[in-house]
């Protein structure tokens, strides 16, 4: 892939920059230094930066690409994008310099968020710009060290929510889903990173905001697609901007009368057990995890605890999970990729699993549950293949039980 992206502004400016920079600085003391000496750049040339950069996120529009990286050794010089899951670099008439790229990246910046970055070594934060007809595109960015160099990982947040229609679940499902019918209990979203959980939570965030009139209180880190109120009140609290911590936010949420909570990550023992507590006490809360089946994401919250505190945490898992949806995107026959998904209601054979720490039999429960609208990743999968839209290659290397998979398919032999 190639572009007419000029590069020179960011040679130059740049350049200029990384040619005042005493060799003998190291480290954090030369980004500091760098840090410097972009705030003291005059206005028309950090716009132009940044016009810059903008360009290399405006071009992703053009390739439908869905990430783009820049700077540090592991980009070798070169814009990197990804695009239906597979990454390539730009073609470009010459390398970027790593001094050039980390000042075009400390541009990027606030100098609050420059100290974040050089205090923790790596920085979650959003980023937005304006495109034709005055809309804003937003983007999910990470920004850390790469052998010392700055690199910059930044995710298109999509605009467009799809509608829940396309999610394909069953009613049952759906109810579980909906403010509307289940007035409390925890659903999870999980997947590995890339998988559409974002895309997925925010489908079912504005289904409940279409149907429902409630307070949702959304705690991400960070805040990707904004939702504008229709008949919820909705809250956007951004970790790092506007709230310290996960759990920070789930326990402010208490007292701002929420009826949906929320949180974009179950990434430590204290935000699990938080958002258990606050599911317990009578909330409808939703969050993510980087897991790949149902089974896989209980055991994953009763692995992030203490030993002593398991028995606890399982019994009050048991009382309030009530669906678990884990997700895949699979490369399709088509050259993009396709939504694949396990999904798990919570019944009282389920609940009863989960509190006697029998979850190995659960597997069994979702492959029998089709009537509930339950289904494992394997029957998906297979859902998928017959329908013409993956390749048996493709089910077999996204199956989590190889064994089962094999079985789906010499029922067709």
């Amino acid at each position: 892939m190639s572009t007419s992206i000029s590069f020179k502004p960011i040679r130059e400016i740049c350049g200029k920059i990384v040619s005042q920079i005493p060799e003998s600085k190291k480290g954090l003391e030369y980004h500091a230094a760098i840090g410097d000496m972009v705030n003291n750049l005059p206005e028309e040339e950090r716009k132009t930066l940044r016009k810059s950069l903008n360009a290399f996120l405006v071009y992703m529009e053009k390739i439908e690409a869905s990430d783009i990286d820049i700077g540090g050794h592991g980009c070798s010089g070169k814009i990197w994008y990804r695009v239906f899951g597979k990454k390539s670099p730009l073609k470009m008439e010459a390398e970027l310099p790593i001094g050039e790229t980390d000042v075009l990246l400390h541009n990027a910046l606030t100098q609050t968020q420059r100290d974040q970055l050089l205090n923790k070594k790596s920085l979650d934060f959003s980023y937005t710009i304006e495109t034709d007809g005055n809309r804003n595109r937003r983007y999910r960015a990470n920004m850390y060290m790469d052998l010392e160099a700055l690199a910059l990982n930044m995710r298109k947040i999509d605009t467009e929510i799809r509608p829940f229609k396309t999610l394909g679940v069953h009613p049952e499902i759906a109810k579980a889903l909906s403010l509307k019918y289940y007035k409390y209990g925890l659903t999870l979203v999980t997947g590995i990173t890339g998988s559409g959980k974002s895309s997925t939570l925010d489908t079912i965030i504005d289904a409940n905001n279409r149907t429902v009139d409630a307070h949702i209180v959304v705690i991400a880190s960070p805040v990707e697609l904004i939702h504008n109120p229709i008949r919820s009140v909705i809250r956007h609290r951004e970790v790092g901007r506007d709230v310290t911590s996960f759990k920070d936010g789930a326990i402010q949420a208490l007292r701002q009368d929420p009826d949906v909570i929320v949180i974009g990550e179950l990434r430590d023992p204290e935000t699990i057990t938080t958002t258990l507590e606050i599911t317990d006490s009578g909330h409808k809360t939703f969050g993510t995890l980087h897991t790949s089946s149902a089974m896989e994401s209980i055991e994953r919250i009763l692995g992030e605890v203490p030993t002593e505190e398991q028995d606890r945490v399982r019994n009050r898992l048991a009382d309030v999970l009530t669906c678990v949806i884990s997700q895949k995107l699979v490369s399709s026959l088509d050259g993009k990729r396709v939504l694949a998904k396990e999904v798990l209601l919570v019944t009282p054979s389920i609940r009863a699993a989960i509190r006697n720490n029998n979850v190995n039999e659960i597997y069994q429960m979702l492959n029998e549950g089709s009537e509930l609208g339950m289904n494992t990743m394997e029957q998906d999968l297979k859902r998928l293949y017959d329908e013409g839209r993956i390749s048996k290659e493709e089910a077999f290397n996204n199956a989590n039980n190889k064994k089962r998979i094999q079985q789906l398919f010499n029922e067709l032999d």
